[in-house]
């Protein structure tokens, strides 16, 4: 029998769901959480500016998102080519954008 890596071993105290679950599918759900949960800090963050905006923790969020289910289609089992190419731009573009908004901004931009 083929020993499997840490994270690529189904993870036991999820098996009551009846999901096949592994610690890189986790990792692959919270970028994927991270990655679309980022639209809602925006949407609050333009209600409360009354216009359209992007606050630094939307790019955060897109970094971070972007790099958790990138790191899950290039190490997990499923070592998926269309999820890679899928992640990898976004994740160029958001980490571009956070770099320009520090820079323009500062690390400690002032609100308003």
């Amino acid at each position: 029998m083929v020993e499997l890596h840490l994270l690529d071993r189904q993870l036991e105290w999820l098996a009551w769901s009846g999901l096949h679950v592994t610690g890189w599918k986790l990792i692959g759900y919270t970028g994927a959480l991270m990655f679309g949960a980022r639209w809602l800090v925006q949407f609050v963050a333009t209600r409360r500016a009354g216009k359209p905006v992007i606050p630094r923790l939307f790019w955060y969020m897109s970094v971070a998102g972007s790099l958790m289910t990138l790191s899950y289609f290039l190490f997990s089992a499923k070592q998926d080519s269309v999820g890679v190419l899928q992640n990898l731009f976004p994740c160029f573009v958001a980490l571009y954008n956070l770099v320009l908004d520090i820079r323009l901004r500062g690390w400690r931009r002032q609100r308003g």
